[in-house]
């Protein structure tokens, strides 16, 4: 049998960085009482027959700390926008303008602020699942290299590895979460 089964590591940690990467952009899109362009990011609109993220029908602007816009490039989507706006469930109020949508930010009550720590919480756990499906993705090859041979002290290294590579990362979405609480809880 092979003494040179290896796996393949480097694709586990890539895809758990990717697990965080969309983890932060998730935080963006989470409102902490300022304007933000991100905020809109995660934003779908119905253009044309296809899903569409809102920065792609539009220009989005912050001409004000308490005020977003959204320029839309073509008229006859406008209200598809606004639609998308008021369903996305930011909490937020749209304005239009002709093509101009305005989306007032309101201040932060305590009761919302609390709302979001619980929406940034379900951001971290699904973070937190897709590394772990990940890591089961691993152990998974480690079984199959086991069965192609592989010797017990490879497993047990191999086991350890990935192990340690999903602690490492769920500690790193731990730490997001509390950073991304603090954020919102402050007033």
């Amino acid at each position: 049998m092979s003494d040179e089964i290896e796996i393949d590591t480097d694709d586990l940690e890539h895809r758990m960085k990717g697990a965080m990467a969309s983890l932060k952009h998730e935080f963006a899109s989470l409102r902490t009482g300022r304007a933000s362009a991100s905020m809109v990011d995660p934003v779908m609109v119905d253009a044309y027959g296809t899903m569409t993220p809102i920065n792609q029908v539009g220009t989005v602007n912050v001409p004000e700390p308490r005020m977003v816009t959204v320029n839309v490039w073509d008229k006859g989507l406008v209200n598809k926008v606004e639609k998308a706006i008021r369903e996305s469930g930011l909490g937020i109020n749209p304005q239009t303008n002709g093509t101009i949508i305005m989306l007032p930010i309101p201040e932060l009550n305590e009761e919302r602020r609390r709302e979001l720590t619980k929406v940034a919480a379900q951001y971290a756990e699904s973070a937190r699942v897709a590394i772990r499906n990940v890591r089961r993705d691993g152990m998974d090859q480690i079984k199959k290299a086991k069965g192609n041979g592989m010797s017990e002290d490879d497993v047990k290294f191999w086991e350890t590895s990935v192990q340690e590579l999903t602690d490492t990362h769920t500690a790193l979405v731990d730490k997001a979460l509390e950073g991304k609480q603090a954020e919102i809880m402050q007033v």
